[in-house]
């Protein structure tokens, strides 16, 4: 048996292969085989606990001393060079905060105290697992970062568009991302989750069983950058000026509301434009169709706290929107694309460390280690200690330091003085300030120096259900679809029943439908849960994609299919229409030269046919002729066109010399309220409202 604390053990969990030690905080201690290797450190000092870096009290903060963690870290922040080890593939914009009223009663933080200000931000939004030249639309989190250029210094809003994370301790960050990554032997799968190191890793790690259930669902196969939604992840601290603090979880909605792909249109979607999210992005800020976003805060109160089911340092769980509301505080806007992509999308390096005056850590142990971490990982991206110096990073207020030199140094300080404190007076340069510098919070800490979790951070299933339970049915199946999918591509048996059996505590009828798709032999028996399965945890609608859908069918892309000897009139109407949604329109047609209409007017086409899917677009619509239609008849594009806008379930218009084509495609002589048919101008505008619902979801039947 692996050796740990005999304090720390609590049970024995019969995994389907394997017998895995539990610890008092939910880790795992993998029973040793015979001869094999006691895990060190590099300098050779045998590892007693992998598994929790070392703390003061169960719920404290990390301890410095801790050599391990900081090896650890260490070597994973310089793994790879130049490109970033995670969240490689990225897309950045400028733009501002905006704050709607004064918060001085609950934050002191200078941004959020006059109504109306504007605070300029850079937003950089990512992926995790892939590298800089995977594709956008791969199953994964999207990094939600914001650097803040406040009046007193820089703040980096470092998030995600998932509010929980896959560990608890961020001394097996490392691990996490070592499993996800590309096999090292092979260097494949790239961007991808569906491969058994990922999968055996994550069966191991019973914490991360909320976290599947995001990222096997919607949310990490978003339509655009501009419909996602963002979470700090953390809990962190405000302060007022009176030094009152209250706890809090950052959230941001993007004005357009919640959409998604599925998965078979995002595989598509990558194949036909790898780019997707990135033109997507810019094209919106291009032409004047701004991303917004509304920040906010849920506002933790001690009487919450001592009421919650969780415990609020522990980063696998959330609070639900229902049980404490999000406050809103301003919104942010995106308004200008970068002049250079490697000088500020590149170059932007976000430190969850750099916090400004009435904002403040909370002991979260994943966000104490990130804390440690992004500093020694500009270090190496960017090549010394000066990157502040980059103009990107470099604050929009007055710096003023006394540090000098070093790799980047792009100016130093003026004078005889680089030290403090000194005699020389207020001439030779800056001094601390007790009354405007920061102060942190003065919590009492106290507790054994020990490596562990606490009891809190043990419940690893009971979110996981309730995050299941509150999805449509529709969303429910794209979740079990998802899973049967990755776990169909790894090749060890043993991983997929051992995920099957952590299913079985979240939701037998998903571990039964996942078990079917796998054909499984037998159910194995569910994982040991350290605690109790709560099954009386209500739904939280706020969870869900699709019940919090736009109520417009603004910002999204329908794609028209045209050919020569349309009725140029319907056209035009069309064009009006989805431009008063505040839609955009692209024409596809046959040759990118475009088409000639009934009255001899041309138009200019956005997209060849094959060059431009109905996977691209939001909605479709056909306006073609008889002859229009029996010449794209036999024309592979065409078909794909219509059949992949049929399963993708996105609403169809079209007029009615395309009718035949369409069920000819499809094989079917009746279409469903799907399909809309355009005949004048009003039949336009009815259509884009029918739009706004973006998915025709009761098209179930895919059997055609």
């Amino acid at each position: 048996m692996a050796k740990t604390q005999k304090s720390s053990i609590q049970s024995t969990a019969k995994f389907a292969d394997a017998e895995v030690f539990v610890g008092a905080g939910g880790e795992t201690h993998l029973p040793e085989t015979g001869g094999q290797a006691v895990l060190t450190t590099q300098q050779g000092v045998p590892i007693a606990d992998d598994q929790n870096s070392l703390k003061i009290g169960p719920r404290g903060p990390t301890a410095l001393e801790d050599f391990h963690l900081r090896e650890k870290l260490f070597h994973f922040d310089h793994e790879r060079i130049p490109e970033r080890v995670v969240h490689a593939r990225g897309y950045g914009a400028h733009g501002y905060f905006e704050n709607y009223a004064s918060q001085k009663h609950i934050t002191s933080a200078d941004l959020f105290q006059r109504k109306g200000e504007k605070t300029p931000l850079f937003v950089r939004i990512s992926t995790v697992a892939g590298s800089k030249g995977s594709p956008d639309l791969a199953r994964d989190v999207r990094g939600f970062a914001i650097k803040f250029y406040t009046q007193q210094g820089n703040w980096d809003l470092v998030g995600n568009n998932v509010p929980v994370f896959f560990i608890q301790d961020a001394i097996k960050f490392p691990d996490l991302i070592h499993a996800v990554k590309p096999e090292p032997n092979s260097d494949f799968p790239q961007a991808q989750t569906a491969h058994d190191n990922f999968w055996d890793f994550i069966s191991l790690t019973p914490e991360s069983m909320h976290m599947v259930m995001w990222i096997m669902s919607d949310r990490t196969i978003p339509r655009s950058l501009r419909f996602i939604e963002g979470f700090g992840v953390h809990t962190f601290r405000f302060v007022n000026a009176a030094g009152k603090s209250t706890f809090v979880k950052f959230h941001w909605k993007p004005k357009l509301g919640l959409q998604s792909v599925i998965w078979n249109e995002a595989v598509k979607i990558n194949g036909a434009d790898p780019d997707f999210h990135r033109r997507d992005l810019w094209d919106a800020i291009q032409s004047g169709s701004f991303p917004e976003w509304e920040l906010g805060v849920q506002l933790i109160s001690e009487k919450f706290i001592e009421k919650f089911a969780f415990d609020i340092l522990d980063p696998t769980k959330l609070i639900p929107e229902e049980d404490v509301p999000i406050h809103p505080l301003g919104r942010i806007v995106l308004d200008r694309c970068v002049d250079n992509f490697f000088a500020e999308t590149e170059s932007v390096a976000f430190c969850t460390q750099n916090i400004v005056p009435g904002i403040d850590f909370s002991n979260d142990p994943l966000l104490q280690g990130r804390n440690f971490s992004y500093l020694d990982t500009q270090l190496k991206r960017l090549g010394g200690p000066n990157f502040t110096h980059i103009p990107i990073n470099a604050p929009k207020c007055a710096v003023n330091t006394l540090q000098q030199d070093g790799h980047m140094a792009i100016k130093n300080p003026v004078g005889r003085v680089n030290y403090e404190p000194n005699s020389w007076g207020p001439a030779a340069g800056p001094a601390e300030s007790p009354e405007k510098g920061f102060h942190s919070y003065p919590a009492e800490e106290g507790g054994l120096k020990q490596r562990g979790r606490p009891a809190s951070f043990t419940d690893h299933y009971s979110q996981a259900r309730q995050f299941y339970s509150s999805q449509t049915t529709v969303e429910q199946t794209h979740i079990a679809d998802a899973l049967v999918f990755e776990l169909s591509k790894v090749q060890t048996l043993k991983i997929r029943i051992r995920m099957v059996s952590h299913l079985l505590n979240i939701d037998s009828s998903l571990a039964e439908k996942v078990a079917s798709g796998l054909r499984l032999a037998e159910l194995p028996v569910p994982a040991d849960a350290n605690t109790p399965v709560r099954t009386n945890l209500k739904p939280s609608p706020a969870l869900s994609i699709q019940q919090n859908g736009p109520a417009t069918f603004g910002g999204r892309t329908v794609g028209v299919l045209v050919t020569d000897g349309i009725d140029a009139v319907l056209l035009q109407n069309l064009a009006k229409a989805i431009k008063n949604e505040g839609a955009t329109m692209k024409l596809i047609a046959p040759e990118v030269g475009g088409i000639k209409s009934a009255d001899g007017s041309v138009f200019a086409a956005n997209e060849k046919l094959e060059g431009g899917p109905s996977v691209l677009f939001d909605a479709v619509v056909l306006l073609v002729t008889e002859d229009g239609a029996a010449r794209l008849s036999n024309r592979p594009a065409a078909r794909d066109f219509i059949a992949d806008a049929m399963a993708h379930q996105k609403f169809i218009g079209y007029v009615d010399s395309a009718a035949d084509l369409i069920k000819n495609v499809i094989g079917k002589d009746t279409l469903d309220d799907g399909f809309f048919p355009i005949r004048g101008q009003g039949d336009c505008k009815e259509f884009l409202i029918r739009c706004r619902g973006l998915r025709f979801w009761d098209r179930a039947d895919l059997t055609w």
